[in-house]
């Protein structure tokens, strides 16, 4: 049987800003391959807890060999941290995007370098292929997905060839129909890059609904980090780190009410920490890594028991 290897971005670093407490509560809201999730359990205390979430059974099947009654790992997308007590957790860990072994399983159908079927999906016992979805999609549907997730200049051309095959031949139902399709419909692209890279991130982040999760688990971290709880995020492309970047500026950056300048401006709830980029070491050993960005910020104390007290 084929193992999948999977490298763990910025490990040490977000390991190191995310555990403040060894024997506080944590959270890996994306469990991937367990490389943080190990990490963390290292640095905790025989009283620290660390709770895990992940959509994909796979993840789960590893997170299985995890024998320490420390850590537990639940089968849900990390929109679900709502669903954790209030002001109950110390550290809150987000790696986003698709793990290695997700992209190099061509059974997974997330990758244009290797046929399979095109499913993409991050859970493949629950929701709706990609295969599925391009079988009944309008083409203004197929083109703004491609257009908003993928921020692709030839997403109307994409869109038709999509369409114009399903009615002549059938859907699209592997990966490598679509790459071709693809690199039909794209005039020019940039040098080094496969000219379906964007249209498969946007099929990718569209039929798992990435950046929708993503939003409701960064509002769900001011519910449940305690007052000196830290949030890391790794992001690898552009769409993730700018709705990471603007939670954090809107909730740790003071707006003053042009209306009642002289007003007391009410406690924020997060302090920015700044960000970390991989270092030339690790691009050199992990090609993957060197679109990353990791955001860390800090739940502010005035915040946390104005919110408590408001509750």
């Amino acid at each position: 049987m084929q193992t999948w290897q999977h490298t763990t971005v910025l490990l040490q670093e977000a390991v190191d800003q995310l555990v403040t407490a060894p024997g506080g509560s944590y959270v890996d809201a994306t469990f991937g391959r367990g490389g943080h999730a190990r990490a963390i359990l290292a640095r905790l205390s025989p009283q620290g807890r660390l709770t895990a979430f992940d959509k994909d059974p796979e993840a789960l099947a590893e997170a299985a060999r995890i024998q320490d009654a420390r850590f537990a790992i639940r089968h849900e997308g990390f929109r679900h941290l709502a669903a954790l007590p209030p002001c109950s957790v110390d550290g809150v860990l987000m790696d986003l995007g698709v793990s290695s072994p997700q992209i190099d399983n061509p059974a997974r159908g997330f990758s244009f370098r290797a046929d399979g079927p095109l499913d993409m999906r991050m859970d493949p016992t629950r929701g709706q292929s990609v295969a599925d979805w391009l079988a009944e999609a309008g083409e203004r549907q197929i083109a703004e997905v491609i257009r908003d997730y993928g921020e692709e200049r030839f997403a109307v051309s994409i869109a038709k060839a999509i369409v114009a095959r399903r009615q002549e031949r059938g859907p699209v139902s592997t990966t490598a129909e679509l790459a071709a399709l693809v690199a039909g419909a794209v005039k020019t692209r940039e040098p080094g890059q496969n000219p379906a890279t964007r249209t498969f991130q946007a099929f990718r982040i569209f039929i798992n609904a990435e950046l929708e999760e993503l939003q409701q688990a960064l509002e769900a971290t001011l519910h449940v980090l305690r007052p000196g709880g830290r949030l890391v995020v790794i992001s690898f492309h552009s769409l993730e780190d700018r709705i990471v970047k603007q939670f954090i500026a809107r909730h740790s950056r003071a707006v003053v009410d042009r209306r009642a300048p002289f007003a007391p401006v009410p406690p924020l709830p997060l302090r920015a920490l700044g960000r970390v980029r991989p270092g030339d070491a690790e691009v050199a050993a992990n090609p993957r890594a060197r679109s990353a960005v990791m955001r860390m910020a800090e739940r502010t104390a005035d915040a946390a028991v104005r919110q408590e007290v408001a509750a």
